[in-house]
């Protein structure tokens, strides 16, 4: 299955932590680009961290010191850990993926990428 599938999000309190998980199968469809985008009500979709299968990653402003992208190869997993959350944090978050090569970069926007998950809701209460 080339979808992604996101799971993890909930509800948590300014300050707290949360562990989104994506089950990606980067490895097993020539996938080389992955991201976390997430989606406020009456907002644009918005590029929160993209990792690279090479190990290469970049985040949002609004994330950067705070969520960390990784993944797992042998698990064919994406994770986003987020730390010292804030309400302005709160969207759906998605999953998405894309071909692409070993030294090219990521897409940083949305179009770029070919697959993408269900989404998964979290929410920062103040």
């Amino acid at each position: 299955q080339v979808q992604p599938v996101e799971s993890g999000g909930g509800s948590v309190q300014a300050g707290g932590s949360l562990r989104l998980s994506c089950a990606a199968s980067a490895y097993t469809y020539n996938i080389y680009c992955l991201a976390w985008f997430r989606q406020a009500p009456g907002k644009e979709r918005e590029g929160v961290s993209f990792i690279h299968t090479a190990g290469r990653t970049s985040y949002g402003d609004s994330v950067k010191g705070r969520f960390t992208i990784s993944k797992d190869k042998a698990k064919n997993m994406l994770y986003l850990q987020m730390d010292s959350l804030k309400p302005e944090d709160t969207a759906m978050y998605y999953c998405a993926t894309v071909g692409g090569s070993w030294f090219g970069p990521c897409p940083l926007f949305s179009a770029g990428y070919k697959y993408w998950g269900q989404g998964t809701q979290v929410t920062v209460s103040s």
